[in-house]
């Protein structure tokens, strides 16, 4: 098992999948593993279809799990042991359209305050400030900032496609100030203590206690102030087919969902009411008038 499991692992470097994605393609496959206590590559396609009903019927897993959990499959038996044939039954579980969980910006001042290590603080400003995914940060080296032209040169994002977000003086600032009394282990910017890019399960941890520390009642992970980014962004004026760009969106489509959840734009939306002519709001009467 140790052997398909680094065989899996180059795999999915060379396609490309973020530290996050291979550790969560990994976990599900030792799921399965541990399920039959055999090799995958001892499974055929009837097991492979009961264990698949078996994930479907799990009331403890959600949509999106599901949806890992077939992507592991997928990847494994297709482009590891190359037996597509095995898994060619699978089909996505439909996703619900949830609204992403945004954090006012007085909420977002709280949760940076209460991250009391430097390193976190302004890792999660970073994040913050520029609307990065968790890996893209995690793997931000010095070199990756351009002080002379105002950017950041994000490298390998989603999709392995590199894209320039915007670095304000204020941040600068910052990140000088944190370099100087840091001094990360070089190449990254934020570093691990063993040398090595700062983790991504790290990371969450310190921002579920800081946000615990805040008194935040909504749950806020890593993706939450990416959400925040944008939607603050959009409600300061800011372009939609900008903000595409910098979040590196395919699609349109992945960032027209902040204007559902921007407070500001829905509260100044004009009601089609205020359209209508002014009429008399006094009630009528239905009593004959009184003679004299």
């Amino acid at each position: 098992m140790n052997e398909l499991r680094d065989r899996m692992m180059k795999d999915l470097k060379l396609a490309g999948h973020a530290e996050s994605t291979r550790e969560n393609y990994l976990g599900c496959i030792s799921e399965l593993t541990k399920h039959f206590w055999a090799s995958p590559c001892e499974l055929d396609r009837e097991q492979l279809r009961s264990y698949v009903e078996v994930l479907t019927e799990r009331a403890s897993i959600g949509s999106s799990r599901q949806r890992q959990h077939f992507a592991a499959l997928r990847f494994l038996y297709k482009k590891t042991l190359g037996k597509p044939e095995l898994v060619s039954f699978l089909s996505w579980p439909q996703t619900p359209q949830r609204l992403p969980t945004v954090l006012s910006a007085e909420q977002v001042g709280r949760l940076l305050e209460e991250l009391t290590a430097v390193k976190y603080r302004v890792f999660f400003t970073t994040v913050y400030a520029t609307g990065l995914r968790l890996s893209e940060a995690c793997h931000l080296t010095t070199s990756d900032i351009d002080a002379a032209r105002s950017v950041i040169h994000v490298r390998h994002g989603k999709g392995n496609k590199d894209r320039l977000v915007p670095l304000s003086e204020q941040l600068l600032g910052i990140l000088r100030r944190y370099w100087k009394q840091e001094r990360p282990q070089p190449p990254w910017l934020f570093a691990a203590n063993n040398g090595e890019a700062l983790r991504a399960r790290t990371a969450r941890k310190a921002l579920r206690r800081a946000a615990n520390r805040a008194g935040i009642d909504k749950r806020v992970t890593p993706h939450t102030l990416r959400h925040s980014f944008a939607t603050h962004l959009l409600e300061s004026g800011t372009e939609l087919r900008i903000i595409q760009v910098l979040l590196g969106h395919a699609s349109i489509k992945s960032t027209t969902r902040y204007a559902q959840v921007s407070t500001k734009l829905i509260a100044n939306t004009t009601s089609p009411l205020e359209q209508l002519p002014k009429v008399n709001s006094k009630p009528k009467t239905n009593g004959r008038p009184k003679t004299s």
